[in-house]
C-alpha cells in the first residue's frame, strides 16, 4: 500500500519526467495569467454589481448550500492531495540530488532556498504546476460568497489574485521558498475547507473562528519563511528566482496589511462568525 501510494504520489513518469514549458503546460503563458486574472476580477464586480442593483437588501441569499459543500469537500481532498504529493516529491528529490548540495545546505535549507540554476522542472515542480490549477478552482468561492451575502472586498479580490499569480511566478522562475508555502497553504486549506464543509452539511461549528485562525496561522509563516530565505540568500551565496522571491514578499507583506485592515473593520461592524463567511 505505502509503495503504492509512494508510486503515484512521487514516481509515476508523468511526475518525474514533468517539465514547465509554455508550449505543452497548460495555462503557462503570460497572457494567459493576465486575462484570466482581468475576466475574475471583471465577472466579481459584475456580479457585486448586478446584485446590488437589482436584489433587495434583506433578502434571502441564494440557496447554494449543498453547491458550497461539495466545492469545500473538492477543494479539500484537492489540498490533501497536493499536500502529500509534494511532501514525497520533496523528500525524493532530496534524497537523488543531495550529493550536489549537501556541502552547502542541510535539506530543510534545501527547501528554503532551491540552488542558483535550478529548473522547473521534475517531481516538485509537478506538484506545484498543479498547485497553481487549482488556484481557479479555488476563486469560485469568491462568486459563492458573493451570491450569499452580497459581499465583496479589497482583500478578497486582492488575496485571490496574488496567490495565484505567485504561484505561477513560482513556476517560471523556479523560485525558492515554494515548496514550504505549498506545504503550509494545502494543509492550512485542506483543514479550512474540511471545517467548511463540515458546517456546510449542517454539522456543530466550532467554538472559535477556525477560518480566521488557520488564515492567521499561515500568513505568520509565509512571514517567518521569508525571513529565513533572505537570511539564506545573503549568507548561503544566493538562492534562485530570488527576483521573483523580492516581489512574491511585497505582494505577501500587501496582502497582510489588506488583512490585518480588513480584519480590524470587520470586527467593529460585524460579528466574527460574518467575518468567517467571507475570507
Amino acid at each position: 500500500m505505502t509503495a503504492a501510494v509512494t508510486y503515484y504520489l512521487s514516481q509515476h513518469p508523468s511526475i518525474v519526467t514533468f517539465r514547465w514549458s509554455h508550449t505543452q503546460s497548460w495555462g503557462s503563458t503570460w497572457s494567459f495569467l493576465v486575462i484570466s486574472i482581468a475576466v475574475y476580477l471583471a465577472l466579481s464586480s459584475l456580479l457585486h454589481l448586478i446584485l446590488s442593483l437589482f436584489v433587495k437588501r434583506g433578502s434571502r441569499p441564494a440557496p447554494l448550500t449543498p453547491v458550497q459543500a461539495l466545492h469545500s469537500l473538492i477543494m479539500s481532498i484537492i489540498s490533501a492531495v497536493i499536500f502529500a504529493g509534494i511532501l514525497f516529491s520533496a523528500a525524493a528529490e532530496i534524497n537523488e540530488t543531495r550529493w550536489f548540495w549537501r556541502r552547502s545546505k542541510t535539506p530543510f535549507q534545501w527547501l528554503l532556498c532551491f540552488p542558483l540554476g535550478t529548473r522547473p522542472s521534475g517531481r516538485v515542480f509537478f506538484w506545484s504546476y498543479i498547485f497553481y490549477l487549482s488556484r481557479f478552482l479555488h476563486m469560485l468561492r469568491t462568486f459563492f460568497v458573493i451570491f450569499q451575502n452580497r459581499k465583496l472586498t479589497v482583500f478578497h479580490l486582492f488575496n485571490n489574485s496574488v496567490l495565484t499569480i505567485m504561484s505561477f511566478l513560482w513556476l517560471e522562475f523556479s523560485q525558492s521558498f515554494q515548496v514550504l508555502a505549498i506545504l503550509f497553504t494545502t494543509l492550512v486549506y485542506s483543514a479550512a475547507y474540511g471545517y467548511r464543509f463540515w458546517t456546510e452539511i449542517g454539522l456543530p461549528r466550532a467554538c472559535f473562528p477556525f477560518v480566521l485562525n488557520c488564515q492567521i496561522v499561515l500568513l505568520s509563516c509565509n512571514v517567518v519563511c521569508h525571513v529565513g530565505v533572505l537570511m539564506l540568500h545573503v549568507m548561503k551565496g544566493g538562492c534562485n528566482g530570488i527576483g521573483a522571491w523580492v516581489l512574491n514578499s511585497v505582494l505577501n507583506g500587501i496582502s497582510l496589511l489588506l488583512f490585518l485592515k480588513f480584519h480590524v473593520q470587520s470586527r467593529k461592524q460585524a460579528p466574527v462568525k460574518e467575518i468567517v463567511k467571507v475570507l
